[in-house]
């Protein structure tokens, strides 16, 4: 059995699973730049690369953890005692 990839938790709106790539910036921009100065192309496009990080895919938050670490498993568990919470008053006879 192959190794999973390890989870991540989103400190800001606790959207439980992996980050991914956000690049800013503007890609039609970046073309532009390319086909009418060459310069100012290659000066955003290096911009653009620099800044690339790993956002939460919910809310684009840049802050995701570890769900293994001691930080990510008190949200965890605060995160899922909350849907449970809420699961239980939209269920009243559960």
């Amino acid at each position: 059995m192959g190794r999973s990839d390890p989870q991540y938790i989103c400190t800001n709106c606790g959207y439980e699973g992996n980050p991914v790539s956000y690049t800013p910036g503007s890609f039609w921009l970046e073309l532009a730049l390319w086909i009418f100065f060459i310069l100012p192309g290659l000066i955003y496009s290096i911009w653009r690369l620099s800044a690339r990080k790993k956002v939460c895919p919910k809310c684009k938050s840049p802050n995701m953890i570890l769900i293994d670490s001691p930080i990510g498993k008190k949200l965890h568990k605060e995160h899922v005692s909350g849907l449970l919470e809420e699961w239980h008053k939209e269920h009243p006879d559960n």
